[in-house]
């Protein structure tokens, strides 16, 4: 029998319990006094629990500071007239930006304190940053509520007098390649009703009075509502490129960057499950796509036969079984070509040289440090460099940049993230078990841990994510040395649903093929005991956001697989978001979990619903964290699966929820309130891994 309200004395779930409405859908109403109220008496439930792990929280957080560099300056990036670089203080939670004319260091100057804008914002998000072609304007956007709604800003540089532009518009900017003397032009999205980036706009900007400007020009409208809009410009700078897609569809447009007000061309019209990117060098655009192969394939088109229908697209990398090609990068010498490896799940860059013929003089791939691991291509502005910025981290290693010059092969290390503290990364090692899945596929599953702690079964932290096609690559973290001093491993589930695997892996974990990122899950679970990596009555699940699906969806169908799991921003009331095609994301999100409005589909996403598969039974120690200006995953889905839960729980784990009433989907704005953060969900880890040795409560 489940646990009844009047048995929950003192519980806010007792006291704003109705009988009325037992799903506790009532919370969906945001201006009752009453949701404010559920929601900080429950901020209070879990404050009281947590007293006596404060001490261990703010122990994890100094401990945390005193093993990362404080004071941070970012590389310096050299564009056609200046240098740019940022710093943020010891103390500060946002960066200082900087610049000086090229070759000229000793003419530095601040052009942007972020800072001091955030200064008297309890909330403060950079949206994004855009200089103008001659490096002389600066836009940005700003989000001082956490909606994700931003204002458009503007200011010469160095120290001209910010201006409000626009509001309520997206993140993203983009200036075109028509400045002149007087003024210039910029891209900008705006949402429609359910905040779904719909429609392009440009604004001709006066340099002499930019507020003065005149309104905004519509460029593009995208009346699908599973649909959203977004714009880029090519490395060639010749191109602006407006794509429109959806989880699984795309279509991109493009204009000349130097006549913003052009008609945009179509490059291929949109066919249903077709995905594309392009990309352009003088004279010739590429195409990735997987019309012909979920593994996709390389093509180019003559740039002259753009927006012809009758062009053809020529071959250049036909698809491969075990390889997905997932993008490229085009400078004037060539393409930097990424790749998925299948087997090894593992990211690798190559290198192509071409001449005018699209033959291939140089063909190679670059070299890892390790396996598994991330390597990328940080941005390289200039199209005609010959020397690449490389980015590279693993489980074990912290983030480094290389310089790679191209003509010599020499890399050059430009940075390392140091860590300080007593465990450093060379005592740590990471290794790759497979876990065999219910239809036996092969699911890989990371482990970084303490090396001296090899062979013994240890408290382990269990990471999954498993949708849209993320993939998890190896990443290191500060935060993290905490738990694995302590004696914890840190394991990362790389279940279908993700991209870990290529775009395959993706579409077998999602649609009506979702159950195998659970059945993958729960089979890392298990193989990480089976294989004595990890102590059977010590994992704890971390799941966010799409995460906290995967995650609430395996504790409903197996508690006692967990010692307790953290839900982080959660979706969990799926069957409900999405028969509402007014909520932000909803309509965007059919082709990921399907229209409910089909039957069939209705009664596969009730079967794993988190909030539609609630029972009474004993379910392990949550924590779940919801945020008031949550666009993405509203605050009422954790309220109400807390509340539910509560109600339900016929065990004695605590069920705790935190709703952050200043931010949204990201959380906390500011690093160190991020921090903090972080430190307390750790404390709450430690103490379910049975790893709080700094405090004894028997009460907890």
């Amino acid at each position: 029998m489940k646990a009844q309200p009047d048995t929950l004395a003192g519980s806010p779930v007792a006291r704003y319990y109705r009988a009325n409405d037992p799903k506790w859908h009532w919370l969906e109403a945001r201006d009752s006094p009453d949701v404010s109220a559920f929601l900080e008496a429950a901020n209070q439930q879990q404050a009281q629990w947590f007293a006596p792990l404060a001490p261990l929280a703010e122990t994890l957080y100094k401990s945390h500071l005193a093993r990362r560099e404080l004071a941070v300056t970012s590389l310096e990036t050299a564009l056609d007239h200046f240098t740019f670089w940022s710093e943020t203080g010891a103390d500060d939670d946002y960066p200082h930006w900087w610049r000086f004319p090229n070759g000229q260091p000793a003419q530095r100057e601040c052009f942007f304190d972020v800072q001091a804008r955030a200064a008297d914002e309890e909330f403060y998000d950079m949206g994004d940053m855009a200089l103008s072609p001659d490096e002389q304007w600066l836009a940005w956007t700003e989000d001082t509520q956490g909606d994700e709604r931003y204002t458009l800003w503007i200011k010469s540089l160095p120290s001209g007098e910010p201006v409000s532009l626009l509001s309520d518009i997206g993140a993203g900017l983009c200036w075109a390649e028509d400045q002149t003397a007087s003024s210039a032009t910029l891209f900008f999205t705006r949402f429609d009703a359910t905040q779904r980036p719909d429609s392009i706009w440009q604004v001709s900007l006066p340099f002499n009075a930019p507020a003065q400007h005149s309104a905004p020009t519509l460029v593009l409208r995208e009346k699908d509502p599973e649909f959203w809009l977004g714009i880029g410009k090519t490395r060639s700078r010749q191109w602006l490129l407006i794509e429109s897609g959806s989880k699984d569809t795309n279509e991109i447009y493009a204009l000349p960057a130097h006549r913003p007000s052009a008609v945009p061309l179509c490059v291929q019209p949109r066919q249903s499950g077709v995905e594309y990117t392009i990309d352009h060098r003088p004279g010739t655009f590429y195409r990735v796509h997987n019309q012909t192969s979920a593994h996709f394939q390389l093509d180019f088109l003559d740039e002259p036969a753009l927006g012809n229908p009758e062009a053809r697209w020529q071959p250049l990398i036909a698809p491969r079984d075990d390889t997905t090609l997932e993008g490229i990068d085009a400078f004037s010498w060539g393409l930097i070509i990424a790749e998925r490896d299948h087997t090894q799940a593992q990211v690798v860059l190559r290198r192509w040289v071409l001449d005018a013929q699209h033959h291939r003089l140089v063909d190679d791939y670059l070299s890892l440090p390790e396996q598994p691991c991330s390597q990328s291509l940080e941005d390289a502005p200039h199209f005609d460099t010959q020397e690449l910025r490389l980015r590279e981290e693993s489980f074990t290693q912290p983030p480094s940049w290389f310089a790679l010059d191209l003509a010599s092969g020499e890399r050059t290390l430009l940075k390392r993230v140091p860590v300080y503290g007593g465990l450093t990364p060379e005592q740590l090692v990471s290794r790759r078990i497979w876990a065999t899945s219910a239809d036996g596929e092969q699911v890989p599953v990371s482990i970084v841990m303490r090396a001296d702690l090899v062979g013994e079964p240890l408290p382990t932290l269990l990471y999954g994510y498993g949708a849209y096609g993320e993939a998890l690559d190896p990443w290191f973290s500060i935060a993290r040395l905490e738990l694995l001093e302590r004696g914890a491993a840190f394991a990362v589930a790389h279940v279908r649903g993700g991209g870990e695997r290529g775009e395959p892996w993706y579409l077998q974990g999602k649609m009506a093929h979702k159950e195998n990122s659970f059945n993958d899950f729960l089979a890392a679970r298990d193989a990480l005991v089976e294989c004595g990596v990890s102590d059977p009555a010590r994992v704890v699940a971390y799941g966010a956001s799409a995460g906290g699906l995967l995650v609430g969806t395996c504790v409903n169908r197996a508690p006692r697989a967990f010692c307790a799991a953290v839900l982080d921003v959660p979706f969990l009331d799926v069957l409900r978001t999405m028969q509402n095609p007014e909520l932000p994301l909803t309509t965007a999100e059919y082709s990921e979990w399907g229209n409910p409005e089909t039957p069939e589909v209705a009664e596969r996403i009730r079967h794993y619903s988190p909030m539609d598969n609630i029972t009474a039974q004993e379910y392990p120690a949550l924590w779940i964290e919801g945020s008031w200006f949550d666009t993405r995953v509203s605050y009422w889905e954790p309220a109400k699966y807390y509340a539910q839960v509560t109600q339900q729980q016929l065990g004695s784990a605590p069920v705790l929820m935190h709703t952050d009433m200043s931010s949204g989907h990201g959380g906390a704005s500011g690093r160190f309130k991020a921090w903090q953060d972080t430190a307390r969900q750790d404390a709450f880890i430690l103490w379910a891994l049975g790893l709080a040795a700094d405090f004894k409560d028997s009460a907890i």
